[in-house]
């Protein structure tokens, strides 16, 4: 019976100690398969690298006055397509951009002059530039392409998205102004500047704008 304890114990051992052997010889094979397969993955897609320029050229510095009163967060979605008819199966270049973009309204305090401001007795007049829209701009990180149909003896139109998002940026802009973002813009600013104005004691304020004769 001590016999048998001792030999069952022995090969228990004995399976342990082989177990630790064999995992010691493939641990080697088994590290170098998977650096393996990490080079081979990085290889078939490899990460870009971006190098930006040294030198940096600056063309143009302005003094801005400019009064951000609204912003509009837009998604729209753009088709952009060429080839299109009964040979687009051969020929044509479809997709689907989806643009998310932001544009931002307001009032250029820069071009206004003393001429547009007069107090009579206790109430200021100030007449106003028009609202205008300030930036329009897509969101490269939220715009994508969803879909994209080439046909069959069409390679794609190399600058297809490029034009999308040239379009897109416009029909961002067209889409707030339909909305009434400069309205919206004018009633922000006006709003914002009687308060800033009555702080420094003025107690009445009246806007106005330029009429259209007076605009150059």
């Amino acid at each position: 019976m001590f016999l048998l304890v001792a030999l069952v114990v022995f090969s228990v051992y004995m399976l342990q100690l082989v177990r630790q052997t064999t995992d010691q010889v493939l641990s080697p094979v088994m590290n170098a398969n998977a650096q393996l397969r990490t080079q081979v993955s990085g290889f078939l897609h490899p990460t870009p690298t971006i190098i930006p320029d040294p030198v940096t050229i600056i063309n143009e510095v302005r003094s801005l006055a400019r009064l951000e009163t609204i912003q509009y967060s837009i998604e729209k979605v753009i088709t952009a397509e060429t080839g299109q008819g009964s040979f687009s199966f051969l020929f044509g270049d479809k997709l689907l951009f989806v643009a998310h973009g932001t544009v931002i309204a307001g009032i250029d305090l820069g071009q206004l002059t003393s001429q547009d401001l007069r107090l009579d007795g206790n109430v200021l007049t100030v007449q106003l530039p028009e609202p205008e829209i300030f930036v329009a701009t897509l969101d490269n990180d939220k715009s994508y392409v969803y879909d994209r149909q080439k046909g069959l003896l069409n390679s794609g139109v190399t600058d297809l998205e490029t034009k999308a998002r040239q379009v897109a940026e416009q029909e961002i802009a067209k889409a707030a102004i339909s909305d009434g973002i400069l309205s919206e813009a004018k009633l922000n600013a006006e709003n914002y500047l009687t308060r800033l104005f009555k702080t420094l004691g003025y107690q009445e304020v009246i806007f106005i704008y330029p009429t259209p004769e007076d605009v150059p």
